[in-house]
């Protein structure tokens, strides 16, 4: 049977490593006033805004995917999580004042006041977000 568990797995997971979870260093954002203090700080500090629907497969998909494949720090950026269907003021705020149409999900990238680069869907982990440190 131990080959068979090496190739199937085994069913009572003693033989299987759980993946761990990452956890990101998020910043909730969920109120207007944030987007004021973001394009400030974004003159000494890179702001990221992940924009993110709960209920779409594709989004969660490329959360995932973001998650995992993230490498960066606290110190690096800050990196602000925006659930645009709870917050659909704020989702619409940041269209507005960063000049970028809203898609789903979406990532942008704010430097002196100004998105120096947004992407969406699955460009989102094309983003070599080191560049912008």
């Amino acid at each position: 049977m131990g080959i068979l568990n090496k190739i199937f797995g085994s069913s009572t997971g003693s033989d299987t490593k759980s993946k761990e979870e990452k956890i990101l260093p998020w910043i909730a954002l969920n109120d207007l006033q944030q987007l004021k203090h973001i394009e400030k700080k974004s003159n000494t500090k890179t702001q990221v805004i992940f924009k993110h629907s709960t209920r779409c497969g594709i989004s969660k998909m490329v959360m995932n995917q973001f998650v995992d494949s993230y490498e960066l720090t606290e110190q690096d950026l800050d990196l602000y999580y925006l659930d645009l269907l709870d917050y659909r003021d704020v989702s619409n705020e940041v269209g507005y004042k960063f000049q970028v149409m809203h898609e789903s999900p979406q990532l942008l990238v704010i430097k002196n006041g100004v998105v120096v680069t947004h992407a969406s869907h699955g460009a989102i982990n094309q983003v070599d977000l080191s560049r912008f440190v």
